[in-house]
C-alpha cells in the first residue's frame, strides 16, 4: 500500500512521512513487514495471509492495513514534530569529472562552486536506486543542474554527484547520469557493519572539502 501526501521536495513533507514509518515501528501488527519511505510517500509492505488468518473480521488485507494506517495518521496531526536532527560529516575531494562544465552552465568558478556545495546542510529524503544511495536536497539553486543527457556506463563507488535539486553519493561503482563534481573515501555502505548503511531517511549531511592527499590516504573503495 502507497500512502502519498504530495509530490514534492519539502522538509515539512517528509517529515511526516518519517513521523508515520516510525508511528508502524511503534505500532505495527501481525503481518506487516516493513515500511519504506520516499519524498513524500511511503510504502507499506505487509502479508495478506497472516493477515486474513490472525484479523478475520476485516473484508480485505487491504482494508485491515488502510484502516490501521488510518488510525496512525490521525494521531500524527498533534505529534509531528521535527525530528532531533543526526548530522552526519562527509568528507569530498572535489575533483569530478563534470566540475568545469556545471561552473560553466552557470557562470562561476569552480571555487564558488565548491563553496556553495559544501557550505549547506543537506537533508536525507530517501534511500533508493542502490544499497544506501541517499536523495539529499534540497540543493541550492545556484548550482542546480540537470542530470547528463547521456549517462556514463560506469560512475566509481565514492562518486558525488548532483541532478536537479538532487546531490548524492555512488556507494558501488555503476552506470548513472548525475553530474560528477567529486568523491569521498567513506564506505556509504558496508554489509558487514551491523548497521551496513551510513546514511537513513531524516538525517541531515554536511560536506567537508579534502585535499587529494587526505582522500588518498583515508580512501576505503
Amino acid at each position: 500500500m502507497l500512502v502519498s501526501f504530495d509530490n514534492a521536495i519539502d522538509d515539512a513533507i517528509n517529515e511526516t512521512v518519517i513521523a508515520l514509518q516510525q508511528a508502524f515501528t511503534a505500532d505495527f501488527f501481525t503481518g506487516f513487514i516493513e515500511t519504506v519511505p520516499a519524498y513524500s510517500s511511503l510504502a507499506v509492505f505487509y502479508d495478506a495471509v497472516a493477515i486474513r488468518k490472525y484479523h478475520p473480521g476485516e473484508t480485505t488485507a487491504f482494508d485491515f492495513v488502510k484502516k490501521h494506517t488510518e488510525r496512525l495518521m490521525a494521531g500524527l496531526v498533534d505529534t509531528v514534530t521535527e525530528n532531533e536532527k543526526e548530522l552526519i560529516t562527509v568528507p569530498v575531494y572535489y575533483n569530478g569529472d563534470d566540475l568545469d562544465e556545471v561552473a560553466g552552465q552557470h557562470k562561476i568558478s569552480v571555487e564558488e562552486l565548491v563553496h556553495i556545495h559544501a557550505e549547506k546542510i543537506y537533508r536525507v529524503f530517501m534511500i533508493g536506486f542502490q544499497p544506501g544511495f541517499a536523495y539529499m536536497g534540497k540543493l541550492d539553486e545556484r548550482i542546480a543542474t540537470a542530470r547528463k543527457a547521456s549517462p556514463r556506463t560506469m560512475v566509481p563507488a565514492g562518486s558525488v554527484g548532483i541532478a536537479g535539486f538532487q546531490t548524492g553519493i555512488y556507494p558501488f561503482s555503476s552506470p548513472g547520469g548525475w553530474q560528477l563534481i567529486g568523491q569521498t573515501p567513506s564506505k556509504i555502505f558496508d554489509k558487514e557493519q551491523t548497521t551496513p548503511c551510513l546514511f537513513k531517511a531524516g538525517d541531515y549531511i554536511k560536506f567537508i572539502s579534502i585535499s587529494k592527499e587526505e582522500f588518498e590516504q583515508s580512501n576505503e573503495h
